[in-house]
């Protein structure tokens, strides 16, 4: 009989195939067979993997209006988005339903229920079932990624049973807004999910004040990228390659615990998939003292409204034939 108390979870610390879909999507599948073969039965990939970070909007010029260089990227990127309403997660859902494995994959979205021409930052939860049970589209780009990604809304900011863990997740610097955290804590949240596009800068201080505040397991995922990781085919690589550092992702992948401590510590310049075990009992133990959606909550002063409608330009409403 399993033990439901104990989880062991898989941190994909990879390069995508950058800008390349269908490559990219061979290497998440190796990536999740892997994890199966490590016993894992939850593992994570960082934010935007499939099919890469906009890396070249700070390298290029970005903000240039009606620049053909920003066009043709844009396109590019769009071409090689996700569009899950034509099943283009298939195949990793067949993957996570065969292996028994649940996945937090992030995704470059475009989808149709926005029009299929702007671009989001979403986190997919796929369950142990295959079944995709949530895609949270990031609230609010940061900086230079408001050049490329759109505003989601918070149908996303859903948690998730697995085994005795409630797991929940966060794309990148939301993982700093207040507000989106306790939503996940008000819902039961007691695995976090942080998910970066791949930097120890990101991973070594909030994974563990995450954890701390909230008496739960973070897990944080980062990708890696090098200068050498970008295709020769991307369009006008050589102005991207002209301004370049040579390692634009470093990882940084790690796990702290309830009590702030890490159970993994970050990991840099590394590939493959790093793996901890999670006893639940010690998120029993540290609530003891502290439980911010609890009793060391206080609802008569202070509550948080949340809206997770799906928000959409249209609300169809078709006569009867």
């Amino acid at each position: 009989m399993k033990n439901i108390n104990i989880l062991k979870v898989g941190l994909a610390q990879i390069s995508p195939i950058w800008l390349d879909k269908l490559k990219t999507i061979e290497k998440i599948k190796s990536s999740i067979v892997d994890a199966a073969a490590k016993k894992c039965e939850l593992v994570v990939f960082g934010e935007g993997l499939l099919p890469g970070y906009p890396f070249w909007v700070s390298l290029t010029n970005g903000a240039e209006f009606n620049s053909k260089v920003q066009k043709e990227l844009h396109a590019h990127y769009l071409r090689n988005a996700i569009q899950i309403e034509l099943g283009e997660l298939n195949e990793i859902c067949t993957l996570a339903r065969e292996n028994k494995i649940a996945i937090y994959l992030g995704i470059i979205e475009r989808p149709k229920n926005r029009g299929g021409h702007s671009l989001y930052c979403s986190l997919v939860y796929i369950d142990q079932d295959g079944k995709i049970c949530s895609v949270h589209r990031k609230l609010q780009p940061t900086y230079e990624e408001r050049l490329t990604w759109s505003p989601g809304d918070g149908n996303g900011l859903q948690v998730h049973s697995l085994k005795e863990f409630t797991v929940g997740g966060l794309n990148c610097w939301e993982n700093w807004m207040p507000l989106p955290r306790a939503a996940l804590y008000g819902q039961g949240e007691n695995l976090h999910i942080a998910v970066w596009p791949g930097t120890i800068d990101n991973t070594k201080d909030i994974t563990r004040f995450i954890a701390r505040e909230s008496r739960s397991y973070v897990i944080s995922v980062s990708s890696l990228m090098s200068k050498n990781d970008f295709p020769a085919a991307t369009p006008h690589i050589s102005k991207i390659l002209e301004n370049a550092p040579e390692v634009l992702a470093n990882g940084g992948s790690c796990i702290a615990g309830p009590d702030g401590e890490w159970v993994l510590e970050p990991v840099v310049d590394k590939e493959g998939i790093l793996t901890a075990t999670l006893d639940f009992n010690r998120v029993l133990e540290e609530r003891q003292n502290f439980d911010p959606s609890g009793h060391y909550s206080r609802p008569d002063v202070t509550q948080l409204m949340v809206n997770r409608e799906r928000q959409t330009i249209l609300k169809l409403k078709d006569g009867e034939a």
